[in-house]
């Protein structure tokens, strides 16, 4: 599924055009690209998981060994009246190395779980880009939508325009009553409020499409077909049981539980370890001798080393309540597993049911549309020989615009339920997508290598900078949308 899904986008913006091709034609490909490099949520979620990847360090620096140094300067303001040979100042230096042999555990068990949490969170991210996928191709299918809602709203008020003028030359000739103009003037009157919402909706929807993707939308293009699509609600299921990132993130943060409940125990067992350390004392010469002629050293020198063993034998109940804390906490996790797979279930039958029914829909309005076009032209028809009335044609046409606003509708939603069936599969990121074709993708493995194992106290990364883009330079969007020269109002009655 996925390769024909990435082949499919790539051949997108080739595969919409026909005629000829606009001079600034946007596809769903660039919408997700832009939102792929430029949306601040995914870039904040990119962040946040490098910052648990530093979790792993940190755990992993308990177990190594650690340096201390000292240095004092004294001033001896007074001396013991007792002390013959006390020093007046004295610089005193030291270094002490320490290095953990046996923490019970602790630490192995941290750093498992550490490890566990970022695998957990990389699955996070991959949900995170999901999620943003998902609303991107909403957001540009709602613009799609708007765009032909207000092109079908404006073309009825056209018509209506005409045909109201066309119904009022008839009534001053007497061919038509009062009643037939009323009725023209108020079908006119909702067609253009119709038309002043569906231009509301569509600026609404094109400033949600800035917003996720950071970019105009200038000229949206039909989205390419979702091929691989599940040919059963089962299907769909077993497939992402095994790739959805919420679950797989779920499972992870309950494996991290159970390191949790053995860090916990580890409270109650010894702690050894070896240390060394040396000490440097200089007196400055300040060191009188009490006996003449005999000179009295002025500095020293002494190392020591030495193996410490900690053995608690009463902590107040402590250990044991830190590991009663931890199994209730994994048993909360392992229930989360279980709720997570229950909404990814409930969201995937979801979604297949509303692309299947969407689709059933489109077919089904399509064959409204064709039939409501076909009586709009009787009607017409049997309007120039008297056996209809104004208001047979004006309820004709209404029919007809109805039938194709919910045509364009089940098209959006069938396609949106699409994406979002794939995105619950764990099958509509941007590997799957073919992104990497205009770039190279972040791969959060790459930071996570990169750290694991430092060891240097003073390594730092450059000071963070903003990776998104800022929309307030983008013009704010109008309701204008292309108008098809070739689709001239029919009057009524003609």
């Amino acid at each position: 599924m996925t390769a024909p899904l990435r082949a499919i986008l790539l051949l997108g913006g080739a595969l919409v055009a026909i005629g000829g091709t606009p001079v600034r034609a946007d596809t769903l490909r660039d919408a997700l690209n832009g939102a792929y490099r430029t949306n601040p949520t995914l870039q904040a979620a990119r962040a946040q998981q490098r910052a648990v990847d530093e979790s792993v360090p940190i755990e992993k620096s308990a177990g190594r060994p650690n340096v201390t140094g000292s240095a004092q300067y004294i001033e001896f303001v007074k001396q013991s009246s007792s002390s013959f040979t006390a020093p007046e100042r004295a610089i005193l230096a030291g270094a002490d190395l320490g290095v953990p042999i046996y923490s019970g555990g602790a630490v192995r068990n941290a750093v498992k779980a550490a490890e566990t949490r970022v695998e957990a969170g990389q699955a996070d991210l991959r949900g995170t880009e999901s999620a943003i996928f998902t609303q991107v191709v909403a957001a540009y299918m709602d613009v799609i939508r708007g765009e032909a809602l207000v092109g079908l709203n404006a073309s009825q008020v056209e018509v209506l325009t005409v045909n109201t003028q066309a119904t009022s030359d008839r009534f001053e000739i007497g061919d038509l009553t009062r009643t037939d103009v009323a009725q023209s003037q108020a079908r006119l009157a909702l067609a253009q409020g119709n038309y002043r919402s569906a231009q509301a909706n569509l600026v609404n929807a094109r400033e949600t499409y800035i917003q996720l993707t950071g970019l105009a939308p200038d000229d949206l293009q039909p989205p390419p077909p979702l091929p691989g699509l599940p040919a059963s609600a089962e299907d769909a299921v077993a497939v992402a049981l095994e790739q959805n990132p919420d679950i797989i993130a779920a499972r992870e943060r309950a494996e991290a539980s159970r390191y949790d409940i053995n860090v916990a125990g580890s409270g109650r067992l010894p702690r050894v370890s070896i240390f060394t350390g040396a000490d440097y004392n200089n007196y400055l010469g300040t060191i009188s001798s009490p006996t003449p002629g005999v000179s009295i050293p002025q500095t020293s020198t002494a190392v020591q080393a030495g193996v410490s063993v900690s053995i608690p034998l009463f902590q107040g109940g402590r250990p044991a309540a830190l590991q009663r804390q931890a199994q209730a906490r994994s048993a909360a996790a392992l229930e989360n597993v279980i709720a997570t797979e229950r909404d990814v279930i409930a969201q995937v039958r979801s979604a297949y049911s509303s692309w299947l029914a969407a689709t059933q829909i489109i077919a089904s309005n399509q064959t409204a549309v064709d039939a409501a076009a076909l009586s709009l032209e009787g009607v017409r028809a049997e309007n120039t020989v008297g056996n209809r009335t104004i208001l047979d044609i004006l309820n004709a046409e209404q029919e007809l615009v109805n039938a194709r606003a919910q045509l364009i509708t089940a098209r959006r939603n069938a396609y949106v339920a699409g994406f979002s069936l794939l995105a619950a599969m764990g099958r509509a990121e941007a590997r799957d997508l073919g992104l990497e074709d205009d770039g190279p993708l972040y791969d959060p493995q790459v930071n996570y290598d990169r750290v694991r194992n430092k060891w240097n106290d003073w390594s730092r990364d450059p000071d963070p900078i903003v990776q998104s883009t800022r929309t307030v330079d983008i013009p704010a969007p109008t309701a204008e949308i292309r108008v098809n020269d070739d689709s001239a109002p029919v009057p009524l009655g003609e």
